[in-house]
């Protein structure tokens, strides 16, 4: 199997999201949506032909209905369809690290990419010689697309694609407007692992972070982390936030008394998900 977890610049339209949900079919495992970033995440799944039809699908709806050049969100985004990843999972949905099976997520990635190209959308590849970050930093300047023109799309921008071991989204919201206090807990956690932003969201700030290694890096003693500092700067966390789904295996070391303030459970995991999706 594989999973893919699309990025897509439109937290807003429920109506338009409810449709992508509609259309993402059997292969839809879970949709996070946020209107300040104006982002959603859907997070897909299944056998390679299905899960590149329902990605595609999803593709062709949101570069219809989304004009990147008159977006805003605090989410920083290159595209309409943001950015796109395969992952590979084990025949029972467990993420893995398995080289025949990563094969196959790069396989997908190379197909999407070139489908992308053919619709004059640019493909910027991530995790292959350049991050994320690095791509939304030098793009169309330092980094030149992989595929298609070399000019953004006028209205669906450009694609970060990649293949990918599983990762965890995470959101901290901070009870403080002072975004120098979220980018300052931001600046202070981050290292090759764990990637962060400081956002400022409505009359609150969040800490947002991409936990790339997940069994480094546990969200409880993240969490704490986050804590922390902000009593340091006068500020609390107001909640946690996990974005999408995350493996059974970040829940393993975390006791379950501290699932609701963390905002995890079994339930949103992306074996649970995918035993659903089977029944």
């Amino acid at each position: 199997m594989l999973e893919s977890v699309v990025n897509i610049s439109e937290g807003k339209d429920h109506a338009f999201l409810d449709k992508l949900s509609s259309m993402s079919g059997r292969c839809l495992l879970d949709i996070h949506s946020d209107p300040y970033h104006n982002r959603s995440v859907l997070t897909l799944a299944g056998d390679d032909t299905a899960l590149m039809a329902a990605v595609q699908d999803i593709v062709l709806i949101s570069i219809e209905h989304i004009d990147i050049s008159r977006h805003s969100g605090v989410h920083p985004r290159l595209g309409a369809v943001d950015v796109v990843p395969f992952i590979p999972l084990d025949d029972r949905g467990h993420p893995t690290k398995d080289e025949a099976a990563f094969s196959r997520a790069t396989k997908a990635r190379d197909e999407f990419c070139e489908w992308m190209g053919e619709l004059g959308v640019p493909c910027f590849l991530y995790n292959d010689g350049h991050s994320l970050p690095e791509v939304r930093k030098g793009a169309f300047t330092v980094i030149m697309p992989d595929n298609g023109p070399r000019l953004p799309h006028p209205t669906a921008g450009a694609c970060c694609v990649g293949a990918r071991v599983a990762l965890v989204a995470y959101n901290v919201w901070l009870n403080t407007d002072e975004l120098v206090i979220a980018k300052s807990i931001a600046k202070s956690l981050r290292n090759d692992q764990l990637r962060t932003l400081g956002l400022a969201v409505g009359n609150m700030t969040q800490v947002s972070f991409n936990i790339i290694d997940t069994t480094a890096i546990r969200i409880d003693d993240l969490y704490d982390s986050v804590e922390t500092l902000a009593q340091s700067e006068g500020a609390h966390i107001a909640k946690a936030e996990l974005v999408g789904l995350l493996p059974n295996e970040c829940l393993t070391t975390i006791k379950s008394s501290r699932y609701r303030q963390l905002d995890i459970s079994p339930e949103r995991t992306i074996e649970k998900r995918i035993t659903m999706l089977q029944k």
